[in-house]
């Protein structure tokens, strides 16, 4: 459904949940994600599990590793040299988090070190409390991030409705998006196992929807293809659409809301292999366009080094042949989408197309008949 949200909002809380997952990436023995949001007291905490940060002195700003992360803003951006399968350049998205927050807390448990860390900056990051370092005699391992976005900066008298429910839905994301861990919503651990299975939430509410649809809508398949490839880097799935192109995708764990060029690269390989599908039942070929116009792809990818069109990162304009690695949809793949409900949806269009065309004059019909005799 649509919803009406403040994006400055939304992103604050976004880079946080990010974080900790993205943390999979560079820590697989992470299982474990939790989120918590209490909107009666505008408070929000993410915690994930696996490798806390190093409770020690950074060698050169000489200040405790966590505060450099979470206090203060990077001097320079990344050279970009290095490959990276995270989402940002300058790691300054916790620290803005931070700064639009009027209370912020970090905690940390570093099993190396045997030490645990608790810091609070309040008043926008202008208060910094003391760090409170006590022993870790369990040997924990996380690293947990509360705050209080400053409401009143984003123009937002509360958490409403529309803005909970779409952070709910960042949670259910990162269940259908991170491998193997399990995603807490509340203190309830998500029912969802795989990609696949976060994607079979859309189509099967699109289909629900169209079945009741008052209109008397034909109702829309349920049946999702998914592949796996480029080494597990990609995740593919598509699935009929109902008239538009739609799609959901993700880089790096971060929801590119407006899609982008790995949504496009996989678009077209599936538009181009359908379009001789299509030609094998019409009379005149299909455009892709107008093939492309029944398909709903989900796509989840791993990418060096991204970059997007703003701060919003709703769009991926990194360029195919710099990806990383190369997501070459299958054969096997490509042959249950051309058996798929998407071809019959074109045939239809077509149909439905073609008898909307003006007639033509008895004269011109007759004048066909003779020919054909």
């Amino acid at each position: 459904r649509e919803v009406k949200y403040v994006l400055e909002f939304f992103k604050i809380v976004d880079e946080i949940l990010v974080n900790a997952a993205v943390h999979k990436i560079n820590d697989p023995s992470m299982d474990i994600i939790k989120v918590t949001i209490d909107i009666e007291n505008n408070m929000i905490s993410v915690c994930n599990n696996g490798r806390g940060i190093p409770i020690e002195i950074h060698s050169e700003e000489t200040i405790y590793i966590p505060e450099l992360i979470f206090g203060h803003l990077s001097s320079s951006e990344d050279d970009g040299k290095g490959k990276t399968l995270t989402g940002g350049r300058n790691g300054d998205g916790a620290t803005l988090a931070n700064i639009y927050s009027t209370e912020f807390t970090v905690e940390t448990a570093d099993k190396i070190t045997s030490q645990k860390y608790v810091q609070t900056w309040t008043e926008n990051m202008n208060k910094v409390g003391k760090a409170k370092i006590t022993k870790n005699e369990r040997g924990e391992e996380y690293t947990r991030v509360t705050f209080k976005s400053d409401l009143k900066r984003c123009g937002m008298k509360s958490i409403d409705d529309d803005a909970s429910s779409l952070l709910e839905k960042r949670v259910y994301d990162l269940a259908g998006t991170v491998k193997d861990v399990k995603v807490f919503l509340n203190e309830e651990q998500l029912k969802i196992k795989n990609f696949k299975e976060y994607v079979e939430l859309f189509v099967k509410s699109s289909a629900e929807a169209a079945a009741n649809d008052t209109d008397g809508a034909a109702q829309l398949e349920t049946c999702v293809i998914h592949e796996s490839l480029a080494g597990g880097r990609w995740e593919v799935a598509c699935a009929a659409s109902d008239g538009a192109f739609q799609q959901v995708s993700f880089v790096n764990l971060i929801s590119t809301s407006k899609g982008g060029t790995h949504v496009n690269h996989i678009a077209d390989q599936i538009t181009e292999h359908l379009v001789t599908a299509v030609a094998k039942n019409m009379a005149a070929a299909a455009r892709p366009a107008q093939i492309k116009n029944h398909m709903w792809i989900f796509v989840n990818a791993l990418v060096e080094n991204p970059t997007f069109d703003s701060q919003a990162k709703e769009t991926l304009t990194l360029p195919a042949s710099k990806f990383g690695s190369e997501p070459r949809l299958s054969e096997v793949f490509m042959e249950k989408v051309a058996k798929s409900s998407i071809v019959d949806h074109v045939l239809n269009w077509a149909e439905l197309k073609a008898d909307r065309r003006p007639k033509k004059t008895d004269g011109s019909q007759r004048s066909r008949l003779v020919k054909s005799s």
